[in-house]
């Protein structure tokens, strides 16, 4: 019987010059680091190949590791030819590729998660690429930025993004280059080449990605990285992620180039072969290692809006939480005993449980349901869920949100766009100024500024726009602005002062660190001083 089980030179060896390579990775989850670094190795060896274009769903890279490590490697040789291009929905475990990005020394486009996991679904089935709505009015529009990131994406434009008005409404056609080949990742293939993720974090975009690749026209070629093989026969077809029909190669990885995640080289929780009950034991190690006071009270807050929701809804409330402050969410919520009523639902696919934060945003532990990034982002853009969690890095007078750009820094879009396109209601977490701002809280609950930050966040226009205020009022969104010290709405006249945390100076500790003057309608009111208490809040016992 013929193998597609290969060593790795001969795997990679009809991988050519300029070739568009599709590349798995949500992090270092479902990554094929083993395949990526031996690609670039080949190039190092024989110069070959050059030029190549790489597309993925997320980033297969987080720092120092598989498309970082050589993206490092790149910036250190002046005249490099290894990489032409890419089209990543997120660079910020990448230093090394925002270097190259803001460098201009690579092409770069930036779209998001959902918008480039459905395109390969897209591609799959034949079609031109993407059309939606997400992006109008941002910076995906071609109108705007059209979703380069640099210089040298705008003069090739590789990528492209065009309006079309159907029924006088506008919607974008995204466009891009169809893969030639595919690096892939799975946990195990049995001797036909059929593939399960069985001990994955995430189902990723893997089946998609490899639709998309062996697609007419131009059918091109599929390398997957597994841990372990299986004997033919030996693997339940409901465990089969990935079709052997649809894969050409499978090499065999050492276990250095396969980790879970960024920090994890394999926890059976992750893999969700062990479901730990979330009890004080597990709440305590990951609040240890994730949880700051500042971006607890930002947390905490969020959560009470999403208990009100629930008392309104008299139903369980589905959440997406983003990537920082917000996925801190789920862990307060099970500090207070109430992951059952507040679900959140994870851009990567994990539904439920306790969500990782830091390089290891993406993953769960404990979930009840684990769903492809494109079937989650369905959820997302079609409102499907009650709303959603997201981080800020600069927010305008028009309500308008920057997550992802600041001069000399790129750190990508990632699901941001498609998620706050979707959802009905959004509440924006960060803190509410940058650069080492230090406060304390007093013994009554009172929170004490006692360094203010030096970066305002809270700015008159911001530099590049993710979110469009107007089209949330256009489509009635509802919409909150949530930091430690204070809490905005958006209306259709633009942002209005809500709450201040007890303790706070209107004027001193939020007016006068704000480059623009918000609207103050009616008395403001107090957040509530529970946020600010060492001990939980003791709200589920106020629900019935």
């Amino acid at each position: 019987m013929f193998s597609k089980i290969v060593d790795v030179k001969t795997s990679l060896c009809e991988i050519k010059d300029n070739a568009i390579i599709a590349i798995s990775g949500f992090n270092m989850a479902t990554t094929p680091e083993y395949l990526i670094l031996e690609l670039y190795r080949r190039y190092v060896e024989e110069g070959h190949p050059r030029n190549i274009f790489i597309i993925s769903d997320a980033l297969p890279a987080s720092p120092g590791r598989a498309l970082d490590q050589i993206a490092e490697n790149l910036f250190k040789e002046p005249n490099q030819e290894f990489l032409r291009g890419i089209l990543l929905p997120f660079l910020g475990f990448s230093p090394w590729l925002q270097k190259l990005v803001t460098d201009n020394r690579i092409e770069s486009y930036g779209w998001p998660i959902g918008i480039t996991a459905y395109w390969f679904r897209e591609i799959s089935s034949g079609r031109p690429g993407l059309l939606t709505k997400i992006g109008v009015d941002t910076f995906l529009d071609p109108r705007k930025e059209g979703a380069v990131l640099n210089e040298r994406a705008k003069n090739k434009l590789s990528c492209k993004v065009s309006v079309l008005d159907i029924e006088k409404t506008d919607y974008l056609l995204y466009q891009a280059p169809k893969p030639e080949f595919a690096l892939i990742r799975a946990s195990i293939s049995d001797e036909k080449g059929n593939l399960s993720l069985q001990d994955e974090g995430t189902r990723g975009t893997v089946l998609s990605i490899a639709q998309a690749t062996k697609s007419r026209p131009g059918p091109g070629i599929v390398i997957a990285q597994v841990r372990w093989i299986t004997k033919t026969g030996t693997m339940n077809p409901r465990d089969v992620d990935v079709p052997g029909p649809l894969v050409n190669s499978i090499v065999i990885a050492p276990k250095e180039y396969h980790w879970q995640s960024a920090t994890i080289e394999y926890d059976p929780r992750i893999s969700y072969k062990v479901m730990p009950p979330i009890d004080e034991n597990l709440l305590n190690g990951i609040a240890k290692v994730s949880l700051k006071v500042d971006e607890k009270l930002i947390a905490r807050r969020i959560l009470l809006e999403l208990i009100r929701l629930f008392q309104n809804k008299r139903d369980t409330v589905l959440v997406n939480l983003g990537i920082g402050i917000p996925a801190l969410i789920s862990l307060v919520a099970a500090q207070e005993d109430v992951t059952e009523l507040i679900v959140s639902v994870l851009e990567s696919g994990p539904w439920g449980g306790i969500a990782l934060s830091g390089n290891d945003f993406g993953l769960a532990v404990s979930p009840f349901a684990l769903s492809s990034i494109p079937d989650v982002f369905s959820i997302f853009e079609g409102g499907m869920i009650d709303a959603a969690s997201l981080g800020f890095l600069q927010v305008d007078k028009k309500g308008n949100v920057n997550p992802f750009m600041l001069p000399g820094r790129i750190f990508g879009p990632g699901g941001f766009p498609v998620i706050a396109g979707g959802v009905p209601r959004i509440y924006f977490g960060g803190t509410f100024n940058a650069g080492r701002t230090e406060f304390s809280i007093t013994n009554n609950n009172k929170l004490n500024i006692m360094r203010e930050g030096t970066i305002s966040k809270f700015i008159e226009s911001v530099f590049v726009v993710a979110f469009s205020g107007q089209q949330a009022i256009k489509y009635g969104q509802e919409i909150l602005y949530v930091t430690e010290r204070a809490v905005f709405g958006l209306t259709k006249d633009g942002m209005n002062l809500e709450e201040v945390a007890p303790g706070i100076d209107i004027d001193k500790d939020v007016l006068q660190q704000m480059n623009f003057e918000p609207m103050i309608r009616g008395s403001v009111r107090e957040m509530d001083e529970r946020i600010f208490n060492e001990s939980i809040m003791g709200i589920r016992n106020e629900i019935k």
